[in-house]
């Protein structure tokens, strides 16, 4: 059977839910879940169910709008209370990304204006709405602004998933390569595996290969043997939080492949929405690495790899420093350095 290219999708709004597509059982089980209270979203976002941040931030904008709709006061002071309650819930989910707090801040400035529970129930799942659309078309715009600095390289290393999966649509670092296939510009991604949990080999491979994309999968310490021997020309990553320095905190990982396109002279790329722009975090030393569990170490497929009771250290992300960073691409434009002046002067947070 001939499989036609798509672009593949991850949430989907209906009146009463939110449908997921289940990003553990992926590649081999294409299921899609739903989401009806605020303890689904919470755990959804904790087990890794719907991830990426700008996926999350969405994810948890719809949650907290769809737990405010079904509050049984008319009282707005206590809506008000009972919304706060929730809020710091669903923020507590995943402590680095930085577009979930973004968009809970976001439905609460909706609240702040909000005359009555009716209008405050109806304004906050508009704005959830209007979170969701709104990150197609700055996807659409990273894309576009990729495949300009890209320019004609065509051998592209990266790491995790900032896909389509991880977004509404078309992703952040893999944006340029589903706008190529649309147009007919062939890339050949090379995608780390992304140990533990395997990001890279379960959900970009199989993303990439749903639409169309010349994709090769490998282990995250082949990364140094790749760039020399397949003459990988740049690596572009996502990012979940960027300090206002341009420090990126993204999957642990990406800061070995920056060190590696240093010592390699090629360009490394973050794409990444304005959202995910943290200006209170002065350096990377101020994001909060989130530290998870040791069976994600320890091991694989529910089979123990490693001896019993062994120390883990899992820190699910690392900080990649501004000085090794080639530019940042974003929906408004492509940064380069002086991040902390060219940060300043494009990103508008407000």
């Amino acid at each position: 059977m001939t499989h036609t290219p798509t672009i593949p999708t991850s949430l989907e709004w209906h009146e009463d839910h939110l449908l997921i597509l289940n990003q553990q059982k992926l590649p081999n089980t294409v299921e899609y879940l739903t989401l009806t209270n605020i303890t689904d979203y919470y755990n959804a976002i904790v087990s890794l169910k719907v991830r990426g941040a700008p996926a999350i931030g969405i994810t948890a904008a719809y949650g907290l709008a769809h737990a405010a709709s079904h509050y049984e006061t008319d009282n707005l002071t206590e809506f008000t209370h009972l919304f706060r309650r929730d809020k710091d819930y669903l923020a507590d989910s995943r402590p680095t990304a930085v577009n979930l707090v973004w968009a809970l801040n976001r439905l609460e400035q909706v609240l702040a204006h909000a005359q009555s529970v009716n209008e405050a129930k109806t304004n906050l799942l508009h704005s959830a709405i209007q979170i969701h659309t709104e990150d197609e078309e700055v996807c659409r715009m990273i894309g576009e602004y990729a495949l300009d600095v890209l320019d004609d390289k065509r051998r592209i290393m990266t790491i995790c998933n900032a896909g389509s999966i991880a977004t509404s649509k078309y992703g952040t670092a893999l944006a340029p390569f589903h706008l190529g296939r649309e147009r007919g510009i062939g890339f050949q991604v090379f995608a780390c595996e992304t140990r533990p949990v395997l990001q890279g080999a379960r959900l970009t491979a199989w993303e990439l290969q749903q639409s169309g994309v010349d994709v090769t999968l490998i282990t995250d310490s082949m990364a140094a043997h790749t760039i020399k021997e397949k003459g990988v020309e740049a690596v572009i990553v996502g990012a979940d939080r960027i300090s206002a320095n341009g420090d990126t905190a993204n999957k642990i990982g990406t800061s070995m492949l920056a060190i590696l396109c240093h010592h390699y002279h090629i360009p490394f790329y973050v794409a990444a929405p304005s959202s995910t722009f943290d200006l209170s975090s002065r350096t990377g030393d101020d994001i909060p690495i989130e530290e998870r569990g040791p069976d994600e170490i320890t091991t694989m497929g529910g089979t123990m790899i490693a001896p019993e009771h062994v120390h883990v250290y899992n820190p699910a992300f690392d900080v990649t420093s501004h000085e090794l960073i080639s530019g940042i691409i974003t929906e408004k434009g492509v940064l380069y350095p002086h991040f902390q002046e060219s940060i300043q002067q494009t990103i508008n947070l407000a």
